[in-house]
């Protein structure tokens, strides 16, 4: 499995999706780590935009994964279908991302919260939010995008640009891998900061 893996990662910072894919889909028989596999396979898919298959692996990996990781990927099938325009569905996949939290929860709440005000429903107290998501560990990185997107909500275009602007540079510059899982995140936030100009 771990061999396997480290050909999967190769691949994915050749930009070899299929490659990639296959080699996710090689893991998963060996049912060691499947949710992880099913996470790999996803990232596979966004890079070869078959977003609907990303989707199905990402449920996959929600429920084959243990608790300890079990939000992550909830988290992730949410984000993918937030930025994807289907917040409805993105919002019962957040909500079990942040019931299974321990240490990401306020990254988890704050993507809730975006989720039902793109529903066009009460979000709840974005400030604390806001607050909570600065003060957090996971604040950082991702959380620079929701951070964002928040100040966006909230009227502040200066922390917009700020939360906005360190989200693109970092994930921008990092592993191929990262980056193609990360593409459509990246041009949301490039897109607010076209807005905010």
């Amino acid at each position: 499995m771990l061999l396997l893996r480290q050909v999967y990662l190769a691949h994915m910072e050749a930009r070899r999706f299929e490659e990639a894919l296959e080699t996710a889909r090689q893991m998963l028989p060996l049912e060691v780590l499947t949710d992880v596999a099913h996470q790999d396979a996803a990232r596979a898919c966004l890079g070869l935009g078959r977003r609907a298959d990303a989707i199905e692996h990402l449920r996959l990996a929600g429920r084959t994964g243990p608790a300890g990781r079990r939000a992550f990927h909830l988290w992730t099938l949410g984000s993918v279908q937030l930025l994807g325009g289907e917040a409805r569905e993105a919002l019962g996949a957040l909500e079990r991302a942040r019931r299974w939290a321990t240490a990401d929860r306020p990254l988890y709440a704050a993507q809730v919260a975006l989720a039902r005000a793109a529903l066009g429903d009460d979000p709840g107290d974005l400030g604390r939010l806001r607050e909570e998501l600065e003060d957090a560990p996971c604040g950082r990185g991702y959380g620079q995008l929701v951070l964002g997107e928040l100040a966006v909500l909230l009227g502040d275009p200066v922390a917009a640009r700020r939360h906005l602007k360190s989200f693109v540079r970092r994930a921008s510059g990092g592993r191929v891998a990262l980056a193609v899982g990360l593409e459509a995140e990246i041009a949301r936030a490039r897109a607010l900061l076209a807005s905010l100009r």
